[in-house]
């Protein structure tokens, strides 16, 4: 298996860039004009498939959505493989 072919790394980062834009009646591509963002790249980082985020990014989004990057970001443990990948809501 090549690298392009092997499957995701699993990390426990959690994006919520789906809620906030929802609390905040934003569009993705809204958001994206807004940050200097491409709609690809803030897509790839609101579905979890992001390996990274610049700083830069990060403080251009916090500064748009009006939050603080924990509202973006937040840790989960990883599931196992075999178990599918979801997010609950910390209590």
């Amino acid at each position: 298996m090549t690298a392009a072919e092997s499957p995701p790394q699993r990390h426990g980062i959690v994006v919520h860039l789906d809620r906030l834009l929802a609390e905040r009646e934003l569009t993705l591509t809204e958001l994206a004009n807004r940050v200097g963002v491409t709609l690809v790249n803030l897509s790839v980082l609101k579905n979890n498939r992001a390996r990274a985020i610049r700083f830069s990014t990060l403080d251009a989004l916090c500064r748009e959505l009006q939050c603080q990057p924990g509202e973006i970001l937040s840790y989960s443990e990883p599931q196992s493989d075999s178990e599918p990948q979801s997010y609950s809501e910390p209590q």
